[in-house]
């Protein structure tokens, strides 16, 4: 094969990857509204996608997007109350959601079910 087909798909590849990176980081951090959900029962003490054990008493949540370990703002828009999680998960898997919290965050801004929430990336 020729040397500099070669180099040129290389170099187009690797100009792909660092563009597509940028991208999804630009739209992790901006700020997100949508549907909240928890979940916990049934999995506290199971692994979650990062590896660690989920725990239903701690400040987490899972997201789609969000690289393991950021800090996200969840406030809940029909009271204003708001708290601090870091993601340690992936989800939500339902469709119109944009977060799951573990029991102890929903709990701290008065999620009891589905509620409409704004995130920020700390």
């Amino acid at each position: 094969m020729n040397t500099k087909i070669v180099l040129a798909f290389a170099s187009l590849v690797a100009t792909m990857c660092v563009t597509t990176t940028h991208a999804h980081a630009r739209t992790a951090s901006r700020a997100q509204a949508g549907m909240a959900s928890w979940y916990g029962p049934g999995f506290h003490g199971k692994r979650t996608a990062s590896g660690e054990r989920f725990n239903t008493h701690a400040l987490t949540a899972a997201h789609r997007t969000l690289p393991f370990g950021a800090r996200v703002r969840v406030t809940n828009k029909s009271n204003g109350r708001s708290i601090v999680v870091r993601i340690n998960d992936r989800g939500p898997f339902t469709g119109g959601r944009v977060i799951d919290l573990s029991n102890a965050s929903a709990r701290a801004i008065g999620v009891s079910g589905v509620a409409k929430v704004a995130l920020a990336r700390l």
